[in-house]
């Protein structure tokens, strides 16, 4: 890391802009790189196109020019989203291109201290409160929440010092273009099957997340989730790093637990149950990871307690939105997948649900929800899936099943049918992309929809 000078003179392609193609193309010229960027999107609505224009950058744009890649280019810089069947990274692998992810061209110039957290469901939770608690010891010390959480590590480079902490969300799709990242603490919140229309194979899915430790030495800490034996015995053959444990089912040693009153660290009292804010075993799991990697920063356990207690969940996940009427309104536009709306509905398990679900179809059905719909009264669908979401709540036998063709009318829908009482959460189970750009548009239509209710 921290080789400032590696870039000079590389001739680089930059595929997808966005946020991170944007920040990275921009280092990269900063630091000497011939660079070029190519994003599908065509100019005249292409803002991040225009502005590297203005700057002096070659940038094309709506289209993928394959005959501009040839041996001269050193390696690609692809934004993490597009797949690897894509024209331009086929021909890249022809010609024997590295391809990386921005975080990877990025750390090898940071300075400072990387906490680099993965898992399917949780990893943006547990970020946000690492970076919280870390905040809370060291205030005399940058502490930022970067990479998937939405801040690319590209754009800090250059204001970075060796007293910084980076706490670093890293997605399965950032961690298949790593090569030499190495974090001195990383963390594995859990694994469970997503993204396989991306990754192809649950194998490879695995694998990208456990690119996390691959460089990782006996120097190094990986936090895992004791509580899933499948990982656990990943962790165990794959890590050279020190295995810290947590879990939320069994005491532990040398890492963090729970039981029915506290939470522990190695063994000695951290804080109260009861001042956990958020709802749900699930962040139970995120705040014993969080304090883990806190106590390997050597956090207090007051600076951890002021941390959490503070703490009302993170934006699109499980959030608390409003009361109308007397019914709350949650929103989970960040429950991608099936598993983290199975997490949601289990943290609402003891209340009347009305669940607003659908999005983008993966060729994947819904039956897998049917054992967590037990307090769901009422379900409004939406979107791609809707029709495979109506056929699992008829298996469910779901008192009240409604279908409609987007996230506003769901919202209208599912105030109509509720009653004083309901909880009503929207829960999509579905990634956006049928209809939203990403999750947190999807996620602040929901608000939206939900304030504009009479």
């Amino acid at each position: 890391m921290n080789e400032q000078n590696e870039y000079n003179n590389k001739k680089v392609l930059v595929l997808g802009l966005a946020k991170s193609g944007l920040s990275v193309a921009r280092l990269l010229v900063k630091k000497g790189a011939k660079v070029i960027v190519n994003d599908q999107q065509p100019l005249e609505t292409n803002l991040p196109a225009q502005e590297l224009l203005a700057e002096g950058i070659d940038v094309i744009t709506g289209h993928h020019p394959v005959d501009v890649l040839d041996d001269s280019f050193d390696f690609v810089v692809k934004n993490p989203g597009i797949p690897y069947s894509n024209s331009m990274l086929i021909k890249a692998k022809e010609l024997g291109l590295p391809i990386y992810t921005e975080v990877e061209v990025a750390t090898r110039m940071l300075k400072g201290s990387i906490a680099a957290i993965t898992g399917s469901n949780g990893k943006t939770t547990t970020t946000t409160l690492v970076t919280e608690m870390l905040k809370e010891e060291f205030s005399n010390r940058k502490v930022a929440a970067v990479g998937n959480i939405g801040v690319p590590l590209s754009s800090l480079v250059e204001t970075s010092e060796d007293s910084d902490i980076y706490v670093t969300e890293l997605s399965s799709f950032q961690l298949m273009g790593i090569e030499q990242f190495h974090p001195k603490v990383a963390c594995i919140v859990n694994i469970f099957s997503a993204h396989l229309d991306y990754h192809g194979t649950r194998e490879e899915y695995v694998n990208a997340k456990l690119a996390i430790t691959k460089n990782q030495t006996a120097e190094d800490y990986l936090i895992y989730n004791a509580d899933h034996e499948e990982l656990t015995n990943l962790v165990y053959q794959h890590s050279k790093a020190q295995l810290i444990p947590f879990s939320r089912m069994k005491e532990v040693e040398d890492g963090s637990y729970a039981d029915e009153s506290y939470l522990y660290y190695n063994k000695e009292v951290v804080m109260s149950k009861k001042l956990i804010k958020v709802p749900g075993e699930q962040n139970v799991e995120n705040i014993l990871a969080a304090i883990a990697i806190a106590k390997l920063y050597n956090v207090s356990n007051q600076s951890i307690e002021n941390a959490v207690s503070k703490f009302y969940g993170v934006k699109h996940r499980t959030q608390y939105v409003t009361e109308k009427n007397e019914r709350k309104f949650y929103n989970d536009s960040k429950a991608t997948n099936i598993v983290a709306t199975q997490t949601a509905l289990r943290s609402f398990k003891d209340q009347s649900l009305v669940l607003i679900a659908g999005g983008l179809d993966r060729g994947n059905g819904f039956d897998e929800l049917i054992p967590d719909l037990t307090n769901v009264k009422a379900m409004v669908t939406y979107g791609e899936t809707k029709d495979k979401l109506m056929v699992s709540a008829q298996k469910a036998a779901l008192p009240t099943i409604e279908t409609v063709e987007n996230l506003k009318e769901a919202v209208q829908k599912a105030y109509q049918i509720s009653q004083p009482g309901d909880i009503i959460l929207f829960s999509p189970a579905c990634a956006s992309w049928d209809q939203y750009k990403n999750f947190e548009i999807r996620g602040d239509e929901f608000i939206e929809s939900v304030n504009e209710l009479n």
